[in-house]
């Protein structure tokens, strides 16, 4: 008897070629398939892959995180503050996956202890750290002039490969061996999965999320950093649209939005997915208010298979 091949669980490689092979043929006069432009692609997505590898965790253990566009923007505001008073790379660098850390333990420790739903919990604090961003430097930009930094985690390139996207490779290795290879991956997967059964199995369900929202909150603090070294600066501004798009390309890329479900991999070709999107769009010519539709009418679609696949 054959077996019946389920397309479902390879939709986001699907998608991909799908999405890759009409802009390459539409726009083949405007160079869409031309390495540069490809590298530009990767270039542009990596601050979103690397926070999506964080919602990936939490999403997984049926969480959800609204404040990393908070957290990017207070990371890169901080890291750039300590980068012009002298302050070395490495230790300001450490201090922005400090707060990071710091970020996720006040979201993880008020959805573990208080037992107040992630979304309205992070609802909340996202205007928290927001708020926070924007008093640090009263809503001026901080330029970055350390040229170590900017090339290391923004604009540098090793060969013709960009210091960003070999980020994203490293934070998506990582990431996929924690959540494939370690217990704590094994627990995220079972809190997603039936809290109640994840319970009585023995895992610590409250320090599986507490640890869940904390490294969420690290990969978006690393956004921030590349964002900033990308940008030679730091603005409030930063990151502050970006949690829709990460939800998407976490979602579009396997991961059930009920839990018990994900993949690192596949959320980095989903995010990949929303690059070439967005690339696409913009050399058909088409408004940031156009894009932004079809980026929304591609978060509902993407939602609707992960809600129907889990049904099923």
């Amino acid at each position: 008897m054959i077996k019946k091949f389920n397309y479902k669980k390879y939709i986001v490689y699907i998608s991909f070629i799908i999405v890759f092979t009409v802009f390459s043929i539409v726009l083949k006069d405007k160079g869409f398939s031309s390495p540069a432009n490809l590298m530009n692609i990767l270039r542009q997505t990596s601050m979103i892959s690397v926070a999506a590898i964080g919602m990936c965790f939490a999403i997984s253990a049926g969480l959800i995180d609204l404040s990393i566009g908070g957290v990017i923007s207070i990371t890169a505001l901080l890291v750039a503050l300590l980068l012009k008073y002298s302050i070395s790379v490495p230790v300001a660098v450490t201090a922005g996956l400090g707060m990071g850390a710091l970020c996720g333990a006040i979201n993880g420790g008020i959805v573990a202890k208080v037992r107040i739903p992630s979304f309205l919990v992070t609802l909340g604090t996202s205007t928290i750290f927001a708020g926070a961003s924007r008093i640090m430097t009263n809503l001026e930009a901080v330029p970055i002039t350390n040229k170590v930094f900017n090339n290391v985690f923004g604009s540098g390139n090793i060969g013709p490969i960009s210091s960003l996207f070999i980020w994203t490779l490293i934070m998506m290795t990582i990431g996929h061996i924690v959540y494939k290879k370690t217990s704590f991956g094994k627990a995220v997967l079972s809190v997603g999965g039936n809290e109640s059964a994840a319970r009585y199995s023995g895992i610590n369900v409250d320090k599986t999320k507490f640890w869940t929202m904390v490294i969420c909150s690290i990969s978006a603090s690393f956004a921030g950093i590349m964002y900033a070294a990308r940008m030679h600066g730091a603005r409030y501004t930063l990151g502050e649209n970006d949690v829709m798009s990460v939800i998407a390309a976490v979602v579009i890329g396997g991961t059930s939005f009920s839990g018990g479900k994900g993949t690192i991999v596949g959320t980095i070709i989903g995010s990949i997915v929303i690059g070439i999107l967005n690339n696409g769009l913009l050399l058909m010519g088409l408004s940031v208010s156009e894009q932004m539709i079809a980026r929304g009418v591609v978060i509902i679609i993407a939602v609707s298979l992960s809600l129907r696949e889990s049904r099923d």
